[in-house]
């Protein structure tokens, strides 16, 4: 089994797209600050999990699962009630 094969890693790649379509209606002046951070921070969760599962000791990979955590939990949404706060 492969993390490509993972539920979680599946999902988060819905999530990017969502994401992306989202953020592309952002004002222009967003595009290299808020919206720019959004997207990083949605990139991270399936990366972080992918680069995880490659990793050969399981610390290693709950280190980059929690990771992957913190950028959609807290980071991502953090992200979005400010692009909130801003933009309405």
């Amino acid at each position: 089994m492969t993390f490509t094969d993972l539920e979680v890693w599946k999902e988060s790649r819905i999530l990017v797209k969502m994401v992306y379509d989202c953020v592309q209606f952002f004002p222009k002046e967003e595009m290299y600050g808020l919206q720019s951070q959004i997207k990083r921070s949605v990139i991270s969760i399936p990366s972080n999990i992918a680069e995880g599962c490659g990793r050969s000791h399981i610390k290693d990979t709950m280190q980059f699962l929690y990771i992957a955590r913190g950028s959609a939990a807290f980071e991502l949404e953090t992200q979005l009630y400010l692009s909130l706060d801003e933009l309405y």
